[in-house]
């Protein structure tokens, strides 16, 4: 088991995030300050439209802040190149969506290997890796089957395979459950637990399910592009 921290993976310090549409500024993030724990399960929650989803873009180097700073392990990735970023999110961060992003060609082992080879890792470690992780997920019995073989809450452990396999420091998960149903997500938010502790790496995920908040170590509820409690 990996050893519990509370070292901080990611801060965002007075972050800002200004769009324009037409011809009027839209300001989505208004200063936010917050940071997730190497070890810990933080969600960030509120509602549609509170600036859940680009706060976890600005985290994870898809999109940059219009002012303040965007920290990951200590190092300033809101002034990265485009092509630096792209290596820091093959190697080090790791992504979940609402739809489950799997190749449909692709069986769930060679998914996770895809993960492997996107992120350049020797080709002799993909066994055990890949192994390990549909083994975290609960997956063992379904290593050959294509994703439309899968049912949604299964696709989605795949995809947290997938994620998870090159080893990320830093895990984003988008509504990872609001495809599924109660039952499903509870499954899912206790596999993110697991991976929590078996992998010690950081998970930020966005949520609106209140029945969930409980298993988080950190929640920070956002409206109206602040974090207002957590």
């Amino acid at each position: 088991m990996a050893e519990r921290t509370e070292m901080p993976c990611h801060e965002v310090r007075n972050v800002h995030r200004s769009f324009w549409t037409g011809g009027q500024r839209v300001d989505v993030l208004r200063g936010i300050e917050m940071s997730v724990a190497s070890g810990a399960l933080t969600m960030l929650r509120g509602r549609s439209g509170s600036g859940k989803t680009t706060l976890l873009n600005l985290m994870g180097g898809l999109d940059r802040p219009s002012a303040g700073e965007v920290m990951f392990k200590n190092r300033a990735i809101h002034q990265w190149s485009d092509r630096r970023l792209t290596v820091m999110r093959r190697q080090e961060i790791g992504y979940i969506f609402q739809t489950f992003a799997l190749m449909p060609l692709l069986t769930a082992w060679e998914n996770v290997e895809l993960s492997l080879r996107m992120a350049g890792i020797s080709r002799t470690q993909w066994k055990d890796r890949v192994a390990r992780c549909l083994e975290l997920v609960g997956l063992t019995k379904r290593i050959h089957h294509r994703p439309f073989e899968l049912s949604g809450g299964e696709q989605q452990r795949v995809a947290i395979a997938k994620a998870i396999a090159h080893r990320p420091l830093l895990l984003l998960a988008d509504e990872p459950t609001a495809e599924l149903d109660s039952h499903m997500a509870s499954h899912i938010i206790a596999i993110f637990r697991d991976i929590v502790e078996a992998e010690g790496i950081a998970i930020c995920m966005t949520t609106h399910d209140s029945t969930l908040w409980g298993a988080a170590d950190v929640v920070y509820q956002m409206a109206d592009g602040r974090i207002v409690t957590e």
